[in-house]
């Protein structure tokens, strides 16, 4: 018999599957499991959006649309992000419309890097990133920020620049974050502008989260360092819309145009319905995540002060929907055998915090998109493993 299976790609070899996925496996049997596992909206789809898709689906909108999506989205989309974060992209040349942001990542980074290039993460990071830069033939250097509330300092990026020189391709930002919630203020932002604005180097910025933002304003690096930047956004959080897989790449028309190749292989075009029911959630429900919002925040605060109180420690988040708490000293110190056996005692399902890399061993996160009757019951049981289990 022919074997083949050792003909793969040989960089599979170093990448798995996300750990997330892999622990939310691992537990979801477990009787009376309560999950705070998964990065997604407790929320349905809004409703006026919902219909736009039904009524594009009744109307025929199952042929292909152009590659770069429906004109109409691009133009929805252009609108959204001017008039929510100061920014101007050209509809016609500036706009990907994509299979959520995740294919978005896929197609920028592909797009950008080679075999021996170095792509600077702040880490802890969402587990999205790195597997696509291996298989690219890259390599991450990782920031550890979770010394300095997980927010990446610009003396540090300028140091690690400095170091790395021309080797260095792109640096990825993510902001508000997944796992810890923290974002940016304009200040922030504007310094580490200035400092990439120094090197030839591309910032891809996963800004998903953007519309769940808390204090203050979202600011986009896009507004700051333009000509650099290919920024990703999409719907998933802003109108609860994880399963209608649809993101956005914002990028000046020069990448646009080299973007575009790897994102027609990789997927031709979008779901031409999807698209359809996006024109209506841009443009009718541009403030739809609000009422999200506030609830989200409501939950935070309960869950930050209830967390603070069984001695964990953590910063407060100010966007996106996580906590990422530190486990008190005393306790299982790997976090995946700290959530393992929170797990099995209680049935309650938290995510370990080094499937985040570097810097996020001896944390837990905790997703608060859920409701405040599973929070209360989910703090209640944390509060019986915390009392039973010190060593």
């Amino acid at each position: 018999m022919v074997d083949v299976t050792q003909r793969f790609n040989s960089r599979l070899d170093q990448i798995e599957v996300s750990m997330i996925r892999q622990f939310d496996e691992r537990v979801s049997n477990i009787p009376n499991m309560l999950k705070l596992t998964l990065g997604e909206p407790d929320f349905n789809t809004p409703e006026h959006v919902k219909q736009a898709g039904i009524s594009a689906i009744e109307q025929n909108y199952s042929h292909y649309t152009g590659m770069s999506g429906l004109l109409d989205l691009r133009k929805a989309a252009s609108k959204f992000v001017h008039d929510k974060y100061n920014l101007s992209y050209n509809s016609q040349s500036e706009v990907l419309v994509t299979v959520g942001v995740t294919e978005g990542i896929s197609a920028s980074l592909i797009s950008v890097l080679e075999a021996g290039d170095k792509v600077i993460v702040p880490s802890p990071i969402f587990p999205g990133y790195e597997p696509i830069i291996t298989l690219s033939g890259a390599e991450p250097i990782y920031i550890d920020t979770s010394l300095n509330d997980f927010v990446l300092s610009p003396e540090v990026l300028e140091e690690t620049l400095q170091k790395y020189g021309d080797q260095v391709k792109a640096i990825i930002l993510n902001y508000p974050s997944n796992p810890a919630g923290v974002t940016y203020s304009r200040e922030e932002v504007q310094a580490i502008a200035e400092v990439v604005k120094k090197y030839p180097v591309f910032v891809i910025s996963d800004e998903v989260y953007s519309e769940l933002t808390y204090e203050g304003e979202h600011v986009s690096i896009a507004e700051y360092a333009r000509e650099q930047t290919i920024l990703l956004n999409g719907l998933s959080k802003s109108h609860a819309m994880t399963g209608w897989r649809l993101g956005l790449i914002f990028a000046p028309e020069e990448l646009t145009k080299q973007i575009i190749k790897t994102h027609q292989y990789l997927v031709t075009s979008a779901a031409s319905a999807v698209q359809v029911a996006a024109i209506n959630a841009l443009s009718n429900g541009i403030d739809d995540a609000l009422p999200m919002r506030e609830e989200y925040q409501k939950r935070r605060d309960f869950v930050y002060e209830k967390l603070q109180n069984l001695g964990f420690e953590l910063a407060k988040p100010t966007g996106a929907f996580y906590i990422f708490a530190k486990i008190p000293s005393g306790y299982i110190q790997d976090s995946m055998a700290f959530c393992v056996d929170l797990a099995e005692k209680e049935s309650l399902a938290v995510i370990p915090g080094a499937a985040f890399g570097v810097g996020g061993e001896g944390y837990i996160r905790l997703s608060y998109a859920a409701s405040m009757e599973d929070l209360e019951e989910a703090l209640k049981r944390m509060k019986h493993y915390m009392e039973n289990n010190k060593n």
